[in-house]
C-alpha cells in the first residue's frame, strides 16, 4: 500500500560494563500525523547488551507525516534480575522504494539523543531529535506538547523541601534511591587518604602536648608538601596573613577606610605595628587596613562534645599591608562587644597570648568556612539550581544542557550531607564547636549576608578591595577563570537569544529565576527578581557555574592541606576565649605616665620571659614547663 511507511530503527546501548539489561524494550514511532504500533526488541538474539547495536523494522498503516518523537520502556522478565538500562541513543532511517523520487526520498538518519538510564517501574521515555531551542522556537504542537508533559512530570518528581528556616531550600527526599540513576552517581576518582585521622573519631580526651599531634601529622600529613609547609609556618604572622588570602577560605577578608565602632583599638595602640612614621589614620586613608569580622558566630551556642562544653568566639581581627607586600595582623579582638572582659590582643603581647589568639580566629574560621563559604555558597547554591533547572527548564532548553552537568551531583552529595555530616552523631556534632544546635542558627544567618554581588567574581573583589593585593593569588586566578566562563557562556546565550526582548518572553526562563528566588536567598540581597537582558542572564549563569566548579574547588580542595596540621584548623576549642591578658590594661585605666610606664615595663619584661621559654623548650623534650606553649594546647581540641 502507497500509504504504508517502513522505518528501519537502531538501537545502541551505552557501553559501559553495567549499560545491559534483562528487560524487554519496546518502542513507537510518534510522527506529526500519527504513530506507529509498539514494536519489541529483545526477542530472538536481539539482545540489550553492553555497547550492542539493535535493529529492528518498523512498519506502519498509515503516514506518521514528520518523524517527530521516538518512544521507549522496559518490560521486566519473569525470572531475571530487574536491571537498569542505559541507552545511548536511537538511529531512525526510512526505508524507501529505489524507484522514488523528490520528497518521498528520505535516505538521511535520524538520530534521537538518549545518554540515560532507563528502568521498567519509571514507565516511558519521549526522545526528540534536533537541536537546543526554546520554547517560541518549536515547530510542532506535538513537541510544544511534550515540553510541557516533560516539565509537569519533572515537578511532580523533584519537589522542594525546607532545611532550614531562612536559608536556600532542598530537595525532597526521603531516601537516596528517590533520585534514580540518571541524577545519582558513584565515585570514580579514589578519595583523601585520612585513614589516619578517622582513627581519632572516637576521640574523647584533649590533646596533651604537641608531641601528640606530631605523631598524628607523620601519619596523616607527612607526604603532603603544603601540610607540612603549614606546620612550619603556622605561627608565624605573614603566614596568618598569607591564608587569608590564599587558604581555603580566602572570601571574608575586606579592605576598611574606617574603624568598625566595636572594635576597641586606637592609634596610639598600633602605631609600633604600621609603616615607619606613618599612623593608623595614614594607613586607613591609603587603604592598607583589612579586617576579618566573624560576627555571623556572636551568640551562636556552642557544641557539648563527650559531654564537656566547647566554646565559640565572634573575632574582628584587624590586617595591616606592609611596605613588602606582606598582610600581616596587628590586632585580634575575640568577641564583638567591646568591654572590660574583651581585651584586644596585640603582636607585642606574650608569644603564648598573640598565638592563641590567632588560634581563635582560625577556629572561627573554620566554622565560617564549613558551613557558610563551603556548603552555603557552593554546594546549597548548585541544588537550589540544579532543583529549579529540572523542575523548570526543558531538557531541550539550551541552558538546562548548559548547567545540568555543573550541578547535577549536588542532589546526592547534599542529601548525603545531611543525613551524615549535619546530623546527629555526624561530624559537626561529634567534633566541631558549631554542632547539631549552632547549624540552623548560622545557616540562616549566613544565608541573609549572602548578596548577589559576593557571589559575581569581579564585584565581590572590587567591592571587598582585595582584587589588587600583590599576593592575593586566589583573586588572580579567580577572575581569570571567571573571565573565561563569562565569554563562554555570553556566546552560549547569543546563540540562542538575538534581542533582550526574547529573554522576557522566554516563560521557562523566567519560571526559573522565579523559582530560584522563592526557594533561595533574600531577594533583599540584590539577587534579579527577573532576567531581563541577555547580559543579565549571562552573568547569572556565569555565577552558579563559576561557584559550582572554580570556587567550589578552591574552598574543598585545599581544606586538607590547611588542616592537617590540627593547631592550625582548630575545629572545637575546649576553653573559654580569655578575657583579661596578664598585666593587660585598657589605656583608660592608666593615662597618667607613672602608671603607664609600669604596664609597659611589665609587659616588656613578660614578653622577653616569653620568648626566653619558648627558646628554652626548642632545646628541650617535652613535657613543657607550666609556663609554655602547653597552655595553648590544653584549650584546643580537634
Amino acid at each position: 500500500m502507497a500509504s504504508c511507511q517502513e522505518f528501519e530503527v537502531t538501537v545502541h546501548t551505552s557501553p559501559g560494563p553495567t549499560c545491559g539489561t534483562f528487560s524487554r524494550l519496546k518502542l513507537i514511532l510518534i510522527g506529526s500525523e500519527g504513530e506507529s504500533l509498539s514494536v519489541s526488541l529483545s526477542e530472538g538474539n536481539r539482545h540489550l547488551l553492553p555497547g550492542s547495536s539493535c535493529p529492528v523494522r518498523v512498519r506502519t498503516k498509515a503516514p506518521l507525516g514528520r518523524l517527530v518523537l521516538v518512544r521507549l520502556w522496559l518490560e521486566a522478565r519473569n525470572g531475571f534480575p530487574n536491571l537498569d538500562w542505559h541507552c545511548s541513543r536511537v538511529e531512525v532511517r526510512r526505508v524507501v522504494d529505489s524507484s522514488v523520487t523528490g520528497p518521498e526520498r528520505d535516505p538521511d538518519v535520524q538520530m534521537f539523543l538518549c545518554d540515560r538510564w532507563l528502568r521498567p517501574a519509571e514507565g516511558d521515555v519521549e526522545l526528540r531529535s534536533g537541536k537546543l531551542c526554546l520554547l517560541k522556537d518549536e515547530t510542532e504542537e506535538k513537541l510544544k506538547q511534550q515540553r510541557l508533559r516533560q516539565l509537569q512530570h519533572q515537578q511532580k518528581l523533584i519537589r522542594w523541601r525546607m532545611f532550614v528556616d531562612g536559608a536556600p531550600q532542598c530537595v525532597d527526599l526521603n531516601s537516596l534511591s528517590e533520585l534514580g540513576p540518571n541524577l545519582s552517581y558513584t565515585h570514580m576518582s579514589p578519595p583523601t587518604n585520612l585513614h589516619y585521622l578517622k582513627c581519632f573519631a572516637g576521640r574523647a580526651e584533649a590533646w596533651t602536648s604537641f608531641t601528640e599531634l606530631e605523631t598524628v601529622f607523620a601519619h596523616s600529613g607527612r607526604q603532603n608538601l603544603t601540610a607540612r609547609f603549614v606546620k612550619d609556618h603556622w605561627k608565624e604572622d605573614w603566614y596568618f596573613g598569607y591564608q587569608c588570602l590564599n587558604g581555603c577560605n580566602p572570601l571574608l577578608l575586606q579592605q576598611i577606610r574606617i574603624l568598625p565602632p566595636n572594635l576597641s583599638v586606637t592609634s596610639d595602640m598600633l602605631r609600633p605595628f604600621l609603616s615607619a612614621g606613618s599612623s593608623l589614620e595614614q594607613e586607613l586613608q591609603k587603604g592598607n587596613i583589612f579586617l576579618l569580622d566573624y560576627e555571623v558566630l556572636d551568640g551562636v551556642p556552642a557544641n557539648v562534645i563527650n559531654g564537656k562544653q566547647t566554646y565559640l568566639s565572634a573575632p574582628l581581627c584587624l590586617l595591616h599591608l606592609d611596605l613588602r607586600g606582606q598582610l600581616l595582623p596587628i590586632a585580634i579582638q575575640l568577641q564583638q562587644t567591646p568591654g572590660p572582659h574583651n581585651p584586644v590582643f596585640l603582636p607585642s603581647d606574650a608569644g603564648c597570648d598573640w598565638l592563641l589568639a590567632k588560634m581563635w580566629v582560625h577556629s572561627a574560621d573554620f566554622q565560617v568556612h564549613q558551613l557558610a563559604s563551603h556548603y552555603l555558597r557552593t554546594h546549597m547554591l548548585g541544588e537550589l539550581s540544579c532543583v529549579a533547572t529540572l523542575r523548570q527548564l526543558s531538557e531541550l532548553h539550551p541552558l538546562h544542557q548548559l548547567l545540568m552537568p555543573h550541578v547535577r551531583t549536588t542532589l546526592q552529595i547534599n542529601y548525603q550531607a545531611r543525613m551524615t555530616l549535619l546530623a546527629a552523631d555526624g561530624v559537626f556534632d561529634k567534633a566541631s564547636g558549631s554542632g547539631l544546635q549552632a547549624l540552623p542558627v548560622l545557616f540562616s544567618r549566613a544565608s541573609q549576608r549572602v548578596s548577589y554581588g559576593s557571589l559575581c567574581v569581579p564585584d565581590d573583589l572590587t567591592m571587598r578591595g582585595v582584587d589588587k593585593l600583590p599576593q592575593n593569588y586566589y583573586a588572580q586566578d579567580a577572575w581569570r577563570v571567571w573571565d573565561a566562563l563569562h565569554r563562554f557562556v555570553v556566546s552560549w546565550v547569543d546563540l540562542y537569544y538575538s534581542a533582550d526582548e526574547e529573554v522576557l518572553q522566554d516563560s521557562e526562563l523566567q519560571l526559573w529565576i522565579r523559582d530560584i528566588n522563592t526557594h533561595g536567598f533574600n531577594l533583599s540581597s540584590g539577587f534579579p527578581a527577573s532576567l531581563r537582558t541577555k547580559a543579565e542572564v549571562s552573568k547569572f549563569v556565569t555565577m552558579i557555574i563559576f561557584s559550582c566548579s572554580a570556587l567550589h574547588a578552591a574552598v574543598n580542595f585545599s581544606q586538607v592541606d590547611f588542616a592537617l596540621w590540627l593547631p592550625n584548623c582548630p575545629t572545637s576549642m575546649f576553653r573559654p576565649p580569655p578575657k583579661v591578658p596578664l598585666c593587660h590594661y585598657k589605656e583608660a585605666v592608666f593615662r597618667d605616665g607613672a602608671h603607664r610606664r609600669l604596664v609597659e615595663e611589665v609587659q616588656a619584661e613578660l614578653k622577653v620571659i616569653s620568648e626566653d621559654i619558648t627558646e628554652r623548650n626548642r632545646h628541650l623534650e617535652p613535657p613543657y614547663p607550666y609556663l609554655s606553649p602547653a597552655r595553648i594546647e590544653n584549650s584546643v581540641a580537634i
